[in-house]
């Protein structure tokens, strides 16, 4: 059993450092954990979406004392086309998960994959039959008989909800398009909600996302694992003692996209593949015949279906922005592309926020993507250039140059030459993974960091980004009545069309 570790500050101390809007407990005590708590101190989960990302995350799950995998969900049932990210990485993952040097080869047929054209990769095998097979392996060698066949293995997750009445919760693992879908069923039903990420597809989906975890009152989290990171912690202690005065602009870059973007739809059509359930997989995207060319991974490049780079890496960034500056939602929007195609995102795009005055002082946040970089600071001395990927906060009297999600900073200035490390104000997390599980137990003591309500405001800021790329209109956002004040066109983007029988 994992044990967990009191937070260095109680919650009153940390409320009184970090300010009214504090960032790393939004909830009230009162919201977390306050649906289906197991009287057995266990949390059942089910997982709807175990494909490569899926079954990561669902490895990492396993490995916790008071979790108990109970179902798995997908709509495809096994399929050997998914991207590993290292040699035979499914094989090896489950190897240490059992605690085995042999078997297991079949997870890994290693078939060359050309992601894009300077990506490859190799292919593993995913689905809800793998999935299944694994979690009864997991707990077979646990048990004296070495048998165990009790993870029940669906398709729909529809029906996983209706007929599995012993889980508590739900780790979900789909493409962006079905996250909102997943979570509003799940968090009906009583079920806590472990999201990838990003949260919703769109803006209209993060705020439903967010109105019924708040009536449910279930405890949600959303997979940006930054949101409990020290490195997250230490540059907000950075920001908040003035370190680089008070910040002014951020300006954030990413290498994404490394999946397709700038494409158009094909014109032909293939054969839906065995074991997979296309009408399940698109869910409330509009109907179109089935291609390779969606799926798996690649999805993200597409608007049906994915959030861009922006959406994709953004939620790592502006995850620890969002805490670093306390920032609310954008009120203004702007972005520039490589050219636009009709059904994915661009290959490169450069986007502006402004965010409101707070305090007297309006901030401006600036994000490329697709090999575009900002230029480099006067400050780096010795020819240096940056990384592929960071963040610079901009302030009064100097910058803090750090890694794409606020590790590794670096105070750029050319005049404070005694700057100290500022003291730990801020709680330590006892992991993103254990925040949640805590909350589903029932302990008031601990809360999800990225849950569903401070992460609703993130997904909104990534939206509005993507909305201006796509249509290369500066955007006026009017965040209490959910409107683009200044264009119908964008307007259309706030909430997409959904299939019939397939509305929130």
């Amino acid at each position: 059993m994992n044990k967990v570790p009191k937070p260095t500050l109680s919650r009153r101390d940390f409320l009184a450092a970090a300010g009214s809007a504090a960032v790393f407990s939004i909830v009230p005590r009162s919201v977390i954990g306050a649906g289906q708590t197991p009287p057995s101190g266990k949390v059942n989960l089910a997982f709807v979406g175990v494909g490569s990302q899926g079954m990561r995350v669902m490895f990492g799950f396993l490995k916790h004392a008071d979790v108990q995998a109970v179902a798995v969900c997908d709509a495809i049932k096994q399929a050997n086309d998914f991207p590993q990210w290292g040699t035979n990485e499914f094989r090896n993952s489950v190897r240490d998960l059992l605690g085995v040097k042999t078997g297991w080869e079949w997870l890994s047929p290693e078939a060359p994959i050309s992601l894009t054209r300077t990506l490859k990769v190799t292919s593993g095998v995913c689905g809800y039959e793998p999935a299944r097979q694994i979690v009864d392996a997991y707990y077979a060698a646990k048990t004296p008989s070495g048998q165990y066949k009790g993870c029940k293995a669906f398709q729909d997750f529809r029906q996983m909800l209706d007929k599995q009445a012993d889980i508590d919760a739900v780790v979900i693992g789909t493409p962006d398009h079905l996250h909102a879908t997943v979570s509003i069923a799940a968090m009906k039903k009583g079920k806590h909600v472990f999201c990838q990420k990003p949260m919703a597809h769109n803006i209209y989906e993060a705020r439903k996302m967010a109105e019924v975890a708040a009536q449910t009152r279930v405890a949600t989290q959303v997979a940006v694992g930054v949101a409990a990171s020290e490195d997250t912690r230490r540059l907000c202690e950075w920001v908040s003692s003035g370190a680089a005065g008070p910040i002014r602009r951020v300006i954030n870059w990413s290498n994404r996209p490394v999946w397709p973007q700038g494409i158009d739809r094909p014109s032909e059509s293939m054969p839906v593949p065995e074991g997979m359930d296309w009408n399940l997989w698109l869910g409330p995207a509009a109907q179109r015949p089935y291609h390779r060319i969606y799926q798996p991974f690649v999805w993200r490049g597409w608007h049906d279906f994915g959030c861009g780079a922006l959406g994709d890496m953004g939620c790592y960034s502006f995850d620890t922005i969002y805490r670093a500056l306390k920032l609310g939602v954008p009120d203004s929007i702007e972005a520039s592309s490589s050219e636009l195609c009709d059904e994915s995102y661009p290959k490169a795009s450069l986007v502006h926020f402004n965010f409101p005055a707070e305090g007297g002082r309006s901030i401006e946040l600036s994000w490329y993507d697709g090999g575009l970089l900002p230029r480099t600071p006067r400050e780096l001395a010795g020819g240096a250039t940056l990384d592929k990927e960071g963040l610079i906060f901009a302030g009064s009297s100097a910058s803090i140059l750090c890694d794409f999600t606020g590790g590794k900073p670096r105070l750029l200035s050319a005049e404070k030459k005694d700057f100290a490390e500022p003291p730990k104000t801020l709680p330590r997390s006892i992991g993103h993974e254990r925040e949640w599980i805590e909350a589903c137990k029932g302990n008031k003591e601990v809360q999800p960091a990225a849950n569903f309500e401070f992460s609703a405001k993130v997904t909104t800021a990534l939206c509005l980004g993507n909305i201006a790329v796509r249509t290369g209109k500066r955007l006026s956002w009017d965040d209490a009545a959910m409107k683009i004040t200044n264009s119908a066109e964008a307007q259309k983007l706030v909430r997409r069309e959904y299939r019939s029988g397939w509305e929130l």
